[in-house]
């Protein structure tokens, strides 16, 4: 038994030479085996080794074993048990929790006189439990390692003990050569033998000593057995702050020391390992002191500036280890051990500059990957689009979630007040691409949504028309017409999608709105033929000519319109649309940001939303070739899809400025995350379908889903602030409410009504009733409490207003009120001014001219008001429809049965 120490104290006991710490003869017992971590490590480790694990504990476990490929390892309650049936071990390796390390290591010493080597890789384990078992050890003659710890490994012997040093596959990692390794930090233990491979080193011995307060086998351990192990020629020591572990090593065989953790100087409480904690003395910059002495040098060694003698270097990156070593080896006249394996120099296996043009010293060129890794990179790329996993999504969403203390929901990560900030065509595409479309592709997105918009003689326009006469609210309009836009509506466009698909998946193209040579595909492509062209449709020409007018290119469109000419036919509309959504999704696809399902359905969501749109205006709007008095050529080429919807909803073209407020107003309402009624009621329409056969899932049902999912309460409640405002204002003389020069003394409006409503207020709480008439979009759950309470959203919205030189005198009217009501003492604070109301004001805004003049009704404000919440709402529907189909499970949006109630 070998013994050294500080003064009379030993502080080891037994290994004498690195090459004794991890050998064949080594017999092991791991102290909770079946735990999460031992289940994983201790096969791979068994299997590494030839099988030197005899045996497992885990109280109440006996008679159980863990398997491994080279058989099961037997499982027993305690060391004695497993001891009586017979197994012999001299290696205690423990993953017991840190209040049963110590009674663990007793016990593997009292069982066991053959006992010499115990391994704690547990976390934790206190400083006086620490002591304890040193003494224990010390006293019979065991070595002790850890604790957090990975344990030992010897690439000579081909063993490991204890935790994943090298991972998973530590044959690749654990390279016989000539250096040693002593490291604080497990996985850098594992990534220092990595990196000394691409010098051409390989290892003798690996130790992870942990880097609790208290090491129990220590940089002076290490060395001692280092200068007796004829094997090791050189020493890498990895080295943390805290401790006074590593001064004072010395060595007639070259070191590099690797000292980290300059960072931690100026911290009060350890971060990262429990013994990091720099004191008085040894921190970072103290250690790197000690071995720059120890080296006779005056600086730390980089590839810039090396500093090295023949005793070593001081390193603080671990990237400069091989070289540091190789050229103090050089020195002493030792070359590596092998040809060097790889390099460290930074070597990209994927990579994207996002269309963004970088210098060339940042564009990084991609390499293939080391086998196995380019098979598996290969595997990937066939596998087009993204591929998600699957979860339950009742409550959840990937597509839409809202900010709980803000109230501001988003949408693909987009809050919905920059949303408001995008027209509708650009917002619809966000929504199913994740990607905003250039100027040219918001052109090409107007193009494929108004190409159908049109409804004469459709019976999607019969059927909401007859639901329309029925006196059904607008929901329940377009739902009829929606139901008719069933897959064989679009089956000819989603052919062309999955024909586009189908040939240019495995292409390099990256981005349609660049040139690319596809001869190749134009050469595969008749068998997408009957998809492709159509009857010579005079549509299809004005579309292909007011796309050649368009600044940019679409090369799905020049596709198309190339094969055409090959084949002596014309493109039809729906493969016009199928390459327009294409061109549209294809840098999501690319970027796995989007399936390949959903590239595919993009032409069904496009002509809904036309359907949508075009039914909202009645039968009387339709003609052969006119939509609500505009010529139909004009919708479709030179129109903005924004546009469009504002004249399905009003009848009129916008002035200066509503369109701006229109689509500010659709914006706002594109979702309030996957808990509102119309989200769930469209994530439940594909729950039943079974979203795990997506082509399954009928989009037009989905999409009905959300539009029965809202009503009078949820999504025609805007019309309640509309009609509070009408009755304000009806004989106020208001005649543009743009005007800021309106001559309405609002702040009088305001008071005067205040002191009424506190009235009525008053009496009717003192009649008991508890169900009196509330002023509508004043005050919110969420923004209440203070002085003087804010919707964020609808500051917001004012400021853009403001920006922008658009007046609303209705808003202004709203703030006027709140400060009115708390001047009369009817609140005890001022209410926030929230979100629906600005709603409200936008829309009566645009309609109060025509309200003044008898051009419409109170009913034809409020059926508008419901119509363009659901413009906008279709938006995020459509995005959780999507991300329901790709995401969710089968019938996942049931309430558990033990969650529901009879109610008698």
């Amino acid at each position: 038994m070998h013994k050294q120490g500080i003064g009379d104290f030993p502080y080891y006991v037994g290994i004498n030479s690195l090459a004794d710490l991890a050998t064949k003869d080594d017999r092991v017992v791991v102290l909770n085996i079946l735990g999460k971590e031992s289940s994983g490590v201790t096969p791979i480790s068994h299997v590494y080794s030839g099988g030197n694990v005899v045996f497992g504990t885990g109280p109440g476990k006996s008679g159980k074993a863990l398997p491994t490929k080279v058989g099961n390892i037997p499982v027993y309650n305690s060391i004695k048990e497993g001891m009586a049936a017979g197994h012999k071990f001299n290696t205690a390796v423990v993953y017991l929790p840190p209040s049963g390390v110590k009674d663990g290591v007793a016990e593997a010493v009292r069982q066991n006189p053959d006992l010499k080597k115990v391994i704690v890789l547990t976390e934790k384990v206190s400083v006086k439990d620490s002591r304890i078992m040193r003494a224990i050890c010390q006293a019979n003659g065991v070595d002790l390692f850890g604790a957090n710890c990975l344990g030992l490994a010897d690439s000579w012997n081909h063993v490991r003990l204890g935790g994943a040093l090298g991972g998973s596959h530590p044959e690749e990692s654990l390279i016989k050569g000539s250096v040693a390794i002593f490291s604080n930090s497990g996985n850098f233990t594992t990534t220092i033998a990595v990196y000394l491979s691409t010098a051409g080193w390989g290892t003798t011995t690996s130790v992870s000593s942990g880097k609790d307060v208290y090491i129990h086998f220590g940089p002076h351990e290490f060395i001692h057995g280092f200068n007796n192990d004829d094997r090791s020629k050189a020493a890498i020591i990895y080295c943390e702050p805290g401790g006074y572990y590593e001064k004072g090593v010395e060595s007639d065989k070259p070191i590099i020391a690797c000292v980290v953790g300059r960072w931690k100087a100026k911290l009060t409480k350890s971060c990262g390992h429990a013994g990091s904690l720099a004191g008085s003395g040894d921190d970072a910059m103290a250690k790197e002191k000690w071995f720059m002495d120890y080296f006779g040098v005056d600086g730390i060694y980089t590839p810039e500036n090396p500093k090295f003698s023949k005793k070593g270097a001081l390193v603080t990156n671990i990237a400069h280890i091989p070289e540091a070593l190789t050229k103090v080896m050089e020195l002493r006249g030792e070359k590596p051990d092998f040809e060097p394996k790889g390099s460290l120099s930074l070597k990209c296996w994927f990579g994207s500059n996002n269309n963004a043009k970088l210098p060339k010293e940042l564009d990084l060129p991609v390499v293939e990957a080391l086998d196995p890794y380019n098979k598996q990179i290969e595997a990937l790329r066939v596998q087009v689009g993204a591929m998600i996993r699957r979860e339950t999504l009742k409550d959840a969403s990937g597509a839409s979630r809202m900010d709980p203390k803000t109230q501001v929901s988003q949408i693909h990560g987009v809050s919905i007040l920059d949303a408001s900030t995008k027209s509708l065509e650009e917002n619809l595409a966000f929504a199913l691409t994740k990607n905003y479309p250039s100027e040219y592709g918001r052109a090409l997105a107007n193009l494929a949504l108004n190409a159908y918009v049109g409804h004469h003689n459709h019976p999607a326009l019969a059927a909401a028309q007859a639901s329309r006469d029925a006196g059904n609210s607008p929901n329940t309009v377009l739902s009829a017409a929606v139901s008719i836009v069933g897959k064989k509506t679009v089956q000819k466009s989603l052919d062309a999608a999955s024909g586009l698909l189908e040939l240019f998946k495995l292409t390099e193209m990256n981005d349609p709105e660049q040139s690319f040579d596809y001869s190749a595909q134009l050469k595969e492509a008749g068998q997408y033929k009957d998809a492709f062209l159509g009857t010579g449709d005079d549509c299809s020409d004005k579309i292909m000519d007011a796309v050649a007018k368009l600044q940019g290119q679409s090369v799905f469109l020049n596709f198309l319109q190339d094969f055409a000419k090959q084949e002596n036919g014309k493109v039809s509309v729906d493969a016009i649309v199928a390459g327009i959504w294409a061109t549209l999704a294809w840098r999501s696809l690319r970027s796995k940001k989007l399936t390949r399902h959903t590239l595919q359905s993009l032409p069904w969501y496009s002509r809904i939303f036309s359907t949508m749109v075009g039914c909202t205006a009645g039968v009387d709007k339709h003609t052969a070739d006119s939509f609500c008095g505009v010529k139909l050529d004009d919708i479709v080429t030179k129109t903005s899809f924004t546009k469009t919807a504002f004249l399905a909803l009003l009848g009129r073209e916008p002035a200066d400025g509503e369109l701006f407020e229109f689509q500010v107003l659709l914006g706002l309402i594109i979702t309030n995350g996957p808990g509102t009624i119309s989200a769930q009621g469209a994530k439940g329409a594909v729950s039943a379908d079974g979203p795990e056969q997506p082509d399954r899932v009928q989009v037009n049902k989905s999409m009905v889903g959300f539009l029965t999912h809202t009503g009078f309460a949820h999504g025609g409640n805007g019309y309640e602030a509309a009609a509070f405002l009408i009755e304000q204002f009806k004989n106020s003389g208001l005649k543009n409410p743009a005007d800021a020069n309106h001559g309405i003394d609002l702040a009088k409006l305001a008071s005067d009504y205040a002191s009424n409503y506190g009235t009525y207020k008053k009496e009717q709480k003192e009649l008991g009733n508890l169900e009196y008439a509330k002023i509508p979009c004043v005050n919110h759950p969420v923004f209440k409490g203070k002085d003087v309470n804010v919707d964020p959203r609808e500051e917001y919205v004012q400021k853009l207003f403001k920006d922008k030189g658009l007046n609303n005198v209705f808003l202004d009217f709203y703030h006027h009120l709140v400060e009115g009501l708390f001047k009369a003492k009817v609140t005890n604070n001022v209410y926030c001014v929230n979100i629906d109301a600005v709603i409200a004001v936008i829309l009566l805004k645009m309609v109060w001219a025509d309200y003044q003049k008898g051009t419409i009704k109170e009913s034809d404000i409020e059926t508008a008001s419901f119509a363009a919440f659901l413009f906008g709402r279709m938006i995020g529907c459509a995005a959780e429809v999507d991300d329901h189909t790709n995401r969710g499970r089968n019938m996942d949006t049931r309430t558990p049965a033990s969650q529901c109630a009879y109610v008698g």
